[in-house]
């Protein structure tokens, strides 16, 4: 059993989790994430690893209540314990100093964006940061972010905080002003797709995370395939991180929408017998 040992409410329906998973903390590196069993009835599913303390033993895992899982994870306490904490899976990302970076979040993307931009700031790189969300309510880890940055940009979808429009408004102007070397971009699949097709013209290149439909997070399952230039590849075990511009991205988003229906079903059947109210 891992023991959460801090929970903290961002935002409406975004939780932070501190877990206690020493062995996984020790090797936890940027870019990678866990896989999570809430109980001994429940779905596997991944989340991506936004913080970890080798100290303390400790894994920052932060997310959004979405579906049946995730509210049914969002009712448990400080105190409570998960009984799954599968990981450090996935390659960590290629951390190397590039010269001028630009790291795009969007939304809960924005957690594990974090530490793979506080590394590329530590290796020596320029770092530009464009953060987004639906509305300002929504937007999280902005001070984090600034911090590990040289220059932050900010975008509501709403105009209710910093630019009123898309990260990508942002991202095109940034590429029309000045010269960069690399681009990261973490978020909702829609997000990341434009990304890549944003700077494609440019060529610069752009990594994406890609956190599909994952069971077992060894690649033996296949549900987390990704079709990349003229392979299919496994998230889990050859990514998370890939090249943008060699994603089929309307395969992806099919994919990534394959059990939408379901999940509907499952939420309306389920409870977390927490009494929370969360279904």
């Amino acid at each position: 059993m891992y023991r959460i040992v801090a929970k903290k409410v961002l935002a409406p329906t975004i939780k932070l989790f501190e877990v206690k998973a020493p062995k996984v903390a020790a090797k936890a590196q940027a870019g990678q994430f866990i896989i999570l069993r809430v109980d001994e009835k429940g779905e596997r599913i991944p989340l991506t690893i936004a913080d970890f303390n080798r100290e303390a033993g400790t894994i920052t895992t932060i997310f959004q209540e979405v579906g049946y899982t995730t509210k049914q994870l969002g009712c448990l306490e400080e105190g409570d314990s998960i009984l799954d904490f599968v990981g450090p899976l996935g390659k960590p990302t290629e951390i190397e100093n590039y010269g001028r970076v630009v790291c795009v979040g969007g939304g809960v993307g924005i957690a594990p964006l974090y530490p793979i931009t506080r590394a590329l700031k530590e290796a020596g790189n320029e770092i530009i940061s464009i953060i987004g969300a639906r509305s300002k309510d929504l937007l999280i880890l902005e001070e984090e972010m600034e911090a590990v940055s040289d220059k932050l940009l900010v975008a509501t979808d709403d105009g209710s905080y910093g630019h009123k429009g898309f990260v990508t408004d942002l991202l095109k102007q940034v590429l029309d002003e000045q010269e960069v070397q690399h681009i990261w971009a973490i978020g909702p699949g829609i997000m990341m797709k434009v990304v890549s097709e944003t700077t494609r013209p440019y060529k610069v290149p752009t990594i994406v995370s890609m956190n599909p439909i994952m069971v077992d997070g060894t690649g033996m399952c296949g549900a987390c395939r990704v079709s990349v230039g003229d392979e299919t590849k496994f998230a889990c075990v050859d990514g998370p991180e890939f090249d943008g511009h060699l994603i089929d991205w309307d395969l992806a988003l099919r994919r990534m929408n394959i059990y939408k229906d379901e999940e509907k079903r499952a939420e309306a059947a389920g409870s977390c017998g927490g009494g929370c109210g969360c279904h």
